[in-house]
Formats: structure tokens, sequence, C-alpha cells
């Protein structure tokens, strides 16, 4: 349906493994940019006319989001009820074909939910087909992305070659590099492309 919009409403490292199939996945770092992306789909999308149906993980975002969107002037927002892992279960009981392509992000020590066998995402190191998210081994760093296995062995679990050298450092220095630096949101983002294929520049 032309007059339809499905949106994915979760962060981008969560729609990157895993979204439903003809989601538009906003590139989110967090609920603060949400307020301005759905002013800007109005560019796009007739408020008046388009059916916004909305996911997230569980549905609790949802609710917060549904009230933004019929604030900047959507009126017809719905979303869906359980999210994704309702979405998923319920499929499964029933026997429905799943709409839903690759992974749920999940936030336990799992990090993610198989739905289905397709991987769509990529190792962030070396760009083999992987939707595995792992955090940096290196304490002070704990980076959330993407890595193979392959690229797990090569850099003991580490987001680079630099975190990698800095694991092995007596436990003191380690502790001293860490001081005074604002690590920020730790979630890997294009910028930090160079640094996970190991240039230390």
């Amino acid at each position: 349906d032309e007059k339809t919009l499905v949106l994915d409403v979760r962060n981008d490292y969560e729609s990157e493994i895993g979204h439903f199939a003809g989601a538009y996945c906003p590139k989110l770092k967090t609920f603060r940019e949400f307020p301005q992306m759905a002013e800007d789909l109005k560019k796009d999308y007739d408020p008046e006319n388009t059916k916004v149906m909305m996911y997230c993980t569980g549905g609790i975002r949802c609710e917060v989001y549904s009230a933004v969107m019929k604030e900047k002037g959507f009126k017809n927002v719905f979303h869906l009820e359980g999210g994704i892992i309702n979405y998923s279960r319920q499929a499964k009981e029933q026997g429905l074909e799943n709409k839903f392509i690759g992974k749920n992000f999940v936030f336990d020590e799992r990090l993610g939910e198989r739905i289905t066998d397709d991987i769509i995402a990529n190792c962030h190191q070396c760009g083999k087909p992987c939707d595995t998210h792992t955090n940096c081994m290196n304490d002070g760093c704990h980076l959330l992305f993407i890595q193979c296995p392959e690229c797990a062995k090569k850099f003991e679990g580490c987001c680079s070659t630099e975190c990698k050298e800095t694991r092995h450092l007596p436990g003191e220095r380690r502790k001293e590099l860490r001081k005074g630096i604002d690590k920020g949101r730790n979630v890997f983002n294009k910028s930090r492309q160079n640094r996970l294929k190991g240039n230390k520049s």
C-alpha cells in the first residue's frame, strides 16, 4: 500500500541486523533524534493520509514514539502490539510466514535473537556477512559492534589492533590510560570504520 509507511523506531545498530521487509529504518542513534526525523518524514509522506505502522523490540518505545508522530501531525499511527518479540512468537505458533528478516537485537547477554536464517549485516572489520554483536574486550572501550568469528580470533574480541594491544598491558597502565576519557555512547557508527579495520590513525 503506497499510503502505508512501515517504520522501524529502533536505533540503527538494532535494525542493522534485522528488520521487517520493506520497512523504513532511519539511522537513529538516540531518541533525541526521533522528533526531527518525524518532522522530516512530512516532506515525503502526507501526515493526513499516510498510515504509519511502527514497530520496536517489545512495543514499549512505540508508545512514546506514537505520541511524537501524532504531535507532528500524523493522524493514522499504529504500532505492533508486543513488538517483534510478540510478533515472531505468534507467527511461529500460528504457522504464518514471518515478514521479519534476520535477527532481533535484544538487551541481554545474547545481544540478538535469531528470527530467520537471513544474515543482512556485515562484520564491521572485514565486511563479511555477519550479524553477531559484541562488546570490545578492552575494558577501556567496550564498543558495541558486529564481528565475525575470524576477526574475533584475529583481534581477540577487540574492535582494533590498538584495543587488542591495550588489553595486554599491565592493569595499572590500562587504568592510567582510561583516566579522564569521555567514552560517550560506545556504539559503532560509520565515523569509526577506519578504527575497526585496525588502523591507528
